[in-house]
């Protein structure tokens, strides 16, 4: 039998009657002859509760305890998807991570997928068991611990057991109905992509897009998994959605696919940085060994033997940015003057395939937001993403006014 595999999100599985209304697009998929791998998650704020609970019984928590209370709100989602499919008169069972068993690396609360067995579930297939119901963003550790995948964890989940049992395409349905060419609620001109590049989808996703988690779709474009996004509140529609694919599928591609925004974002500027051999390394691997997510960054021309070095981090990061980078200078690690915060800015970046072939896309993003009176801040690029940062307060009108400028309303 050829075999799908279809993700539900939180709010698709948040209540009884959603969850029989996806077992009902699960079972329609069984009718048209597939062996249905179905992942699910938590219900809606079932994990923000559960995450609640363990953080104020046990302020400085045991990872591995954590994981064994956070996983049960998919557990709790698979035996009801199950139960709900068996009453349709459709074979199905759940499986928790430890039976598939899915094994994970041994890092509690951010383990990483090692290996997916297929024997278990092949082995029920062949028994006549027609759908899985497979407990998401959970594993089990050479030890026989259980391990979380971190947030967002069932959409690689899907990915993974897409790949490893070779399925056609893997559906992730969640609250959304594809992938649109910038966020509707900022452009009402927003349009919904019929396909989009891996490469693309991977950048909008890094970039805040979120669609999809981001270590689900490099596990897509590893494998060559085709990914179709679509919303489970929506009438079944065979062709709804948006197909994640190989560029070779994509017939002619827009120079931009997309404009993506990253709101809680802050410069942070060491001024008057000592400039000498192994300083950004010093600088950075200071950071990263902090676990500081620092994304843009800009190294002033050198005067006298000092340059100031400026980078971009999350906002909820610069107070451990700014203790590590001062804790360095204490130690004799590195040697600056002062350190320059501004917090009220924001990331948007335009994303597409077609800047490789095309020039001249920095330039209209520039005119376009120059029109607007949006001054850059700090620019960085890479082979189809060209990133700004700016005044927050100018967010929603700089996205409008690149969204226009690359008439992203417009079909390719």
């Amino acid at each position: 039998m050829p075999l799908l595999v279809m993700k539900f999100g939180g709010t698709s599985v948040a209540t009884l009657d959603r969850i029989r209304r996806v077992a009902k697009r699960v079972g329609r998929e069984v009718a048209n002859g597939y062996d249905v791998i179905v992942i699910v998650s938590a219900m809606a704020g079932k994990t923000n509760e559960l995450v609640g609970w363990v953080e104020e019984t046990s302020p400085l928590f045991d990872a591995r305890e954590y994981d064994a209370v956070v996983s049960s709100g998919e557990n709790v989602t698979a035996g009801l998807m199950a139960l709900t499919l068996q009453e349709m008169d459709v074979p199905a069972r759940s499986w928790q991570g430890w039976q598939v068993p899915l094994k994970t690396s041994p890092v509690h609360a951010a383990a990483r997928i090692e290996e997916i067995p297929t024997d278990n579930i092949n082995a029920k297939f062949a028994e006549g068991m027609k759908v899985a119901v497979v407990a998401g963003f959970q594993g089990v550790t050479e030890e026989g611990r259980i391990a979380t995948l971190g947030r967002g964890g069932s959409d690689t989940t899907a990915v993974a057991f897409a790949a490893a049992f070779g399925a056609e395409r893997c559906d992730i349905y969640t609250d959304v109905d594809g992938v649109y060419t910038t966020d509707p609620r900022i452009s009402q001109k927003a349009r919904k992509l019929e396909k989009i590049a891996f490469e693309e989808m991977l950048e909008l996703a890094s970039l805040g897009a979120k669609v999809l988690q981001t270590r689900s779709v490099e596990l897509a474009m590893r494998y060559k998994v085709p990914l179709r996004v679509l919303s489970s509140f929506e009438e079944y529609d065979p062709n709804a959605g948006t197909l994640v694919c190989d560029e070779e599928e994509i017939m002619e591609s827009n120079v931009v696919s997309g404009v993506a925004y990253s709101r809680d974002e802050a410069k942070v500027t060491l001024v008057s940085v000592a400039d000498r051999p192994g300083v950004a390394s010093a600088i950075f691997g200071t950071l990263s060994e902090a676990a500081v997510n620092v994304d843009m960054i800009i190294q002033n021309i050198s005067e006298e033997g000092r340059t100031d070095m400026t980078f971009s981090c999350p906002t909820n990061q610069v107070a451990r940015a700014d203790r590590t980078v001062q804790d360095a200078r204490d130690k004799g690690l590195i040697n600056f003057h002062d350190i320059v915060v501004d917090n009220d800015v924001c990331k948007v970046s335009v994303v597409g395939i077609g800047m490789r072939s095309h020039t001249g896309v920095a330039a209209k993003m520039f005119d376009a937001l120059s029109a607007e009176g949006i001054n850059i801040k700090v620019i960085t690029t890479s082979e189809i993403k060209i990133s700004v940062l700016v005044d927050r307060k100018y967010l929603e009108l700089a996205v409008q006014a690149l969204h226009d400028a690359f008439g992203l309303e417009k079909a390719g």
